[in-house]
């Protein structure tokens, strides 16, 4: 039997996380962790008003979801992270060192015009940009995917689900 994933469904704001996420735990048979979720209040309302985070702001957030990850390794899971610089998914892994990504991807448009209907988020469409101009994609390097967000969440994660079925089982 194949040992399940800790996977973080990653990419900016707009992407789908928070729905992709919950579908592809379903879909693997583990649980599900909104990585908003993690952030301390302080966060959400610098977010809310209109201010991009530092990365100050970022560390004890990543700490949490790493923490959260580290204790899913050799169960899964599926956790939601913008996960946007090389450095914070580096602080992932080092808490959790099997830890996979499934990096959402897309047109800024058909971002953006997701992001203009939803309700009751926090991320005003106004960060968008500085969440294209963080994003430092995944590497040769880096364990994971990227997985277009074109299409209904049902095909998105579907994609997801092939694409991880490839990657080599995590280390124990």
């Amino acid at each position: 039997m194949r040992t399940p994933h800790v996977v973080v469904v990653m990419g900016v704001a707009g992407t789908g996380k928070t729905t992709i996420g919950p579908l592809l735990a379903a879909r693997l048979g583990v649980p599900y962790a909104e990585g908003d979720d993690f952030h301390p209040q302080a966060n959400i309302a610098k977010m809310a008003a209109g201010v991009p985070l530092d990365d100050a702001d970022r560390w004890p957030w990543l700490d949490a979801i790493g923490a959260w990850a580290h204790e899913r390794a050799g169960r899964g899971g599926v956790v939601s992270c913008s996960a946007l610089k090389r450095s914070y998914r580096d602080r992932l892994r080092a808490a959790a060192p099997g830890v996979v990504f499934v990096h959402l991807t897309g047109d800024r448009a058909l971002i953006e015009d997701r992001m203009s209907h939803r309700r009751g988020h926090f991320m005003p469409t106004a960060l968008l940009d500085s969440q294209f101009a963080t994003l430092q994609p995944l590497q040769a390097d880096e364990a994971g995917v990227a997985v277009d967000v074109g299409g209904g969440p049902e095909g998105i994660t579907e994609r997801a689900v092939t694409a991880l079925d490839r990657l080599p089982d995590p280390a124990p």
